[in-house]
Parts: structure tokens; sequence; C-alpha cells
């Protein structure tokens, strides 16, 4: 967790603002796996994140001259960039389970939608 998230979740604590939410650690705890690739005679270094249901997010990181590329800082970057995916997803698949708990004991398709 970041400087940033750390100080935004005290914030939120603070204020008392525990209706359901994303958290930090629960993006986290979506990743199982990580894989990186650097591609050759370049400074793009791509992550691609494997979160627990088998989705990949990836994430990029290219520095701009060669001369200030570093591998490990690139690593960090790209790393960074996939992970603030997650957050968008599992903000949907958080809206979309609060939705069906709001529609109760309606029908729905297959997708979800009203029948």
């Amino acid at each position: 967790m970041s400087n940033d998230e750390n100080k935004l979740e005290a914030t939120l604590q603070a204020k008392g603002l525990n209706a359901p939410r994303l958290t930090p650690e629960l993006i986290d705890a979506c990743i199982v796996g990580e894989a990186y690739h650097v591609f050759p005679g370049t400074t793009l270094t791509v992550c691609a994140l494997t979160l627990r249901n088998g989705f990949n997010v990836t994430g990029e990181s290219a520095a701009a001259s060669p001369a200030n590329f570093d591998p490990e800082i690139g690593r960090q970057i790209a790393r960074k960039n996939a992970r603030e995916k997650i957050w968008a997803f599992e903000g949907y698949l958080l809206r979309e389970r609060l939705h069906q708990v709001a529609l109760g004991d309606r029908a729905h398709d297959d997708l979800g939608r009203v029948a």
C-alpha cells in the first residue's frame, strides 16, 4: 500500500465512511501471480498481474531516454500501472453486487439483467 493509499484510508476511517467499498488490501488480495517482460532493444516493460479468477491485467512503462532505463524501476512502474486497473474492475464488480442486492428477489437472466 502506498503512502497516498494509507492517507486516504485513514481519512475514510476517520470520517466513518464504512459502507461497502474497496480497500488497498482487497485489491492486493486479488493478485495471485505476476510476470514481467522487457522487449529486447527497448525500454518497454510490461507487467501481467494474474487475478484469483485467472484474468490478467497488464501495465506498461517505458523510459523516454534509453540512458535512463532501469529494469527494476520499469517493473515497479509497470506493476503500479497494472494494479491501478484492478480498482476499476473490482469497483464494477462491487457496484454490480450492491445492485443485485438492491434488486432483491426479482428474477434475473444469466447476465444479471431483470428478466
